[in-house]
């Protein structure tokens, strides 16, 4: 836990570390990772705008709270969340129409609200978070291209494999998913098919 003390890593400090250790201008860059950086990045500050040519960022294991300042990410294609203190998907609307994958695992998430923004999403990793209602799962039908999506280790995830109603009801609400959990999913109209 960071102190009242210590201050967070910004964005502008660890891109000037990136580069350094790359040798590399970060706005050339497709694909930048600052993980886990110490002290935590706290905040998504506007120099992630600058990253005109990234397609895959990572900021995994930070102590980010929200997605903000997404905007000059006009080439994202997977973004790296996991590990941090998020809530919302609130903040994503910038790359709604190039994101494929979100990388939310290990987040505080339990609301679904802003999900449907992402248009072109495929993959949706958010296992450990706080979704408990099946209200919440079925905002993802908004998604028309998501195919994969693993959810273990959310509460309603954890009440219903229980009793084993988790994957049918996820096939159900959601009939174009490929992958749940990381499992196939095989359909009865696609094994006649076959």
């Amino acid at each position: 836990m960071l102190t009242a003390m210590s201050k967070g890593t910004t964005i502008k400090e660890a891109l000037a570390a990136w580069e350094q250790k790359q040798g590399e201008k970060a706005a050339e860059a497709e694909e930048i990772k600052l993980i886990c950086q110490i002290p935590s990045i706290e905040k998504m500050d506007a120099s992630l705008s600058t990253l005109n040519n990234c397609k895959k960022l990572s900021l995994s294991t930070n102590a980010i709270e929200k997605i903000t300042n997404l905007n000059g990410l006009k080439s994202l294609k997977i973004l790296s969340l996991g590990r941090n203190n998020i809530k919302s998907f609130s903040g994503l609307e910038p790359v709604g129409d190039t994101l494929e994958e979100l990388w939310i695992s290990y987040n505080l998430i339990e609301k679904m609200k802003g999900i449907g923004v992402l248009k072109k999403l495929k993959v949706l990793f958010m296992s450990n978070n706080l979704v408990k209602d099946w209200s919440e799962v079925q905002k993802l039908s908004e998604l028309p291209c998501l195919v994969d999506l693993n959810m273990v280790s959310n509460p309603l995830e954890e009440k219903h494999s229980v009793d084993n109603t988790w994957r049918p009801e996820i096939e159900k609400k959601l009939v174009k998913l490929k992958k749940l959990d990381g499992i196939p999913i095989v359909r009865q109209d696609e094994e006649e098919e076959g």
